[in-house]
C-alpha cells in the first residue's frame, strides 16, 4: 500500500477499561480499522494521565489504577480517516479524539511472507 506524503493521524485516547461489543474498546477500534482497510494503527498504554473527570490514573504502586489511558494512533489519508470517524463517532462515549495533518516520510514492510 502506498500512502501520500501528506497524511493524517487520528489519535483516540480512552480508558483501558472501556469496552464495546464484548471486547476492549481499543481492540474493537483496531479490528475495525483493519477491516476498513486503513494503513496502520498502534495502541499504546499510558503510564499516567487524566481526562475530563480530572482523576489521575497512574501505574505508581502507591495509587495503582486499573483504568490507565490508552492511546490509539491511526494513520492514512484524510478522506479515509474522515470516513472511519463516521463509524467511530456513534460508539465513542468517553475520551478524546484528535485529527492531525502529518508528513509521511516512509511506510515500508518486508517482502518476506508472514505466517
Amino acid at each position: 500500500m502506498n500512502l501520500p506524503q501528506e497524511g493524517y493521524m487520528l489519535r483516540i485516547i480512552i480508558g483501558e477499561d472501556s469496552r464495546h461489543e464484548g471486547m476492549h474498546f481499543y481492540e474493537w477500534i483496531v479490528i475495525k480499522a483493519r477491516e476498513f482497510g486503513i494503513a496502520g494503527a498502534t495502541v499504546t498504554r499510558g503510564m499516567m494521565g487524566y481526562g475530563a473527570h480530572s482523576r489521575i490514573k497512574t501505574t505508581s504502586i502507591l495509587r495503582l489504577s486499573e483504568d490507565l489511558p490508552i492511546i490509539i494512533e491511526i494513520v492514512d489519508s484524510k478522506e479515509i480517516l474522515e470516513q472511519f470517524l463516521d463509524v467511530l463517532d456513534p460508539v465513542i462515549q468517553e475520551g478524546l479524539v484528535t485529527f492531525d495533518k502529518m508528513n509521511i516520510r516512509m511506510y515500508r514492510h518486508s517482502k518476506k511472507s508472514r505466517p
